[in-house]
């Protein structure tokens, strides 16, 4: 049976309160113009996202290039400043607090970056580039101590602790993505935001990254918010998949379940996108028309309409709310059509 609502429900009745619960997020860039540069209209990176992130959990937030993951990741540290939303973590929401109330719940939310090259300061030792946030934190009493934390921090990522005296050009790409991950868990977080954290890194060091990530996790009882196109990897890693499309989620539902039956037309699109030696499956993939509309200037009606290979009439004119599909949310008028086959 499908049901309807205007949000997206976050957890059922009598579950655990999870440890990220995004509302209605929206972060919008203004487009200015002219001498005086005023304001002619906005970029709407982020537009109305909902999800969560149980503790200990991976959630993936997934899809094409320019849709918003990586704002969504930036507004939910406040690395941008979002228009409205909240973001609960802790029992607090993130977006009402001023940054010397935010300061102390930084710590427990840690980003690793996509470019390892440009988000470690090619100036400062290894050493110094990972205790910079213990002593920012005030983690550790000594210099000495925070220096013992470092070479702990290194071996815990499968570094060398004899090479905290190097410089990160010193190091190839893998490994700088390490001493990403390594910063961030010096602090002792709670969860950390992965944004395309392997997507610049050959198959095989992938690998390699996501077998570190899950030990980490188990080990330490971390949760990721783990943004990327890949969806390979999201298979292997996540335990649940909240599909984006234009700055909206279009589609959540736990990973298996997502890839064996996708709901929305996009996200058959976008498993149809990935290669695979099975001719039957080729033959019946479900083809993403066209190219991604400028987020702004968004269509009225369902977003993806412009691309959709099932649209009705309606879609042009009406703004789909989420639709309960056997446990996926999923926002599309499939789900609302007399007859419909979806």
């Amino acid at each position: 049976m499908t049901t309807a609502s205007e949000t997206l429900p976050l957890a059922p009745a009598g579950a655990a309160e999870p440890l990220l619960r995004v509302e209605a997020l929206r972060t919008w860039f203004p487009i200015k113009k002219g001498l005086l540069r005023r304001t002619v209209g906005h970029v709407r990176a982020v537009d109305g996202v909902d999800l969560q992130v149980p503790a200990g959990k991976t959630v993936a937030l997934v899809g094409e290039s320019g849709c918003g993951k990586t704002t969504v990741g930036r507004s939910i540290l406040r690395l941008v400043e979002p228009q409205s939303g909240h973001v609960w973590f802790a029992g607090r929401d993130l977006l009402t607090l001023s940054q010397a109330e935010l300061r102390p719940l930084r710590r427990r939310i840690q980003m690793v970056f996509q470019d390892p090259m440009t988000s470690l300061n090619p100036r400062l030792r290894v050493r110094d580039i990972i205790a910079e946030g213990m002593q920012s934190f005030e983690i550790g009493t000594t210099e000495k101590e925070r220096t013992e934390r470092v070479a702990e921090a290194l071996k815990r990522v499968r570094l060398n602790p004899d090479h905290l005296w190097r410089f990160p050009h010193e190091f190839s790409g893998g490994q700088r993505q390490r001493l990403g991950v390594a910063r961030a868990l010096a602090v002792e977080p709670d969860l950390v935001v992965c944004d395309e954290a392997v997507s610049a890194l050959d198959v095989s060091i992938q690998a390699q990254m996501l077998n570190l990530l899950k030990d980490l996790q188990e080990e330490l009882g971390l949760a990721y918010l783990f943004i990327t196109h890949d969806l390979s990897v999201v298979r292997y890693l996540a335990d649940s998949v909240s599909v984006m499309y234009l700055g909206e989620i279009v589609e959540q539902n736990e990973t298996e379940a997502l890839f064996g039956d996708p709901k929305h037309p996009y996200t058959r699109g976008l498993l149809a996108a990935v290669p695979s030696p099975d001719p039957e499956r080729r033959s019946i993939e479900v083809q993403v028309l066209g190219d991604v509309p400028s987020p702004s200037n968004p269509p009225p009606g369902c977003r993806f309409h412009t691309r959709c290979p099932a649209r009705f009439d309606r879609c042009p004119r009406e703004q789909p709310v989420f639709y309960d599909v056997g446990g996926a949310k999923v926002r599309c008028f499939l789900y609302d059509e007399p007859g419909s086959s979806a």
